[in-house]
């Protein structure tokens, strides 16, 4: 069940195109920015990798490539989506993400798990929306 709203960040996201899988074209891509996450402010950088599959969907992975800092400590995290392409030329993903931190502000992400809305435009400026999963 889909419970508390634990925070949104504002990011800007750089692609580059990696080696086919096959046909099929895999992408990496570079994200920072800033927003809050249970309850603190907090800036962001991560990298993900994410294959096109044969039906036209993404597989996304960031295997513990990303970091999440507030003022009082760091937090890291994994995460893994299903994204697609949206009709304007951005992407949408849907997935779910792991943290691991020691800093005080965000210690309550420890053991949860963090369903997510990823959206990016066209022009590479994506919100990331994150919930609680109870």
């Amino acid at each position: 069940m889909l419970g508390e709203k634990l925070g949104s960040m504002q990011l800007t996201t750089r692609n580059k195109v990696l080696p086919a899988n096959g046909a099929l074209p895999s992408f990496e891509t570079t994200c920072e920015g800033s927003g809050t996450l249970a309850g603190a402010d907090v800036n962001g950088v991560t990298t993900f990798t994410a294959d096109m599959r044969a039906d036209g969907t993404l597989y996304g992975e960031c295997p513990n490539q990303g970091v999440i800092m507030a003022a009082d400590g760091v937090a890291t995290f994994t995460a893994t989506g299903i994204g697609t392409f949206t009709e304007d030329g951005g992407t949408s993903f849907k997935g779910m993400a792991y943290c691991q931190t020691s800093a005080p502000s965000l210690s309550s992400l420890n053991g949860t798990a963090v369903v997510y809305d990823w959206v990016v435009d066209p022009e590479g400026n994506a919100s990331w929306d994150l919930w609680e999963w109870k």
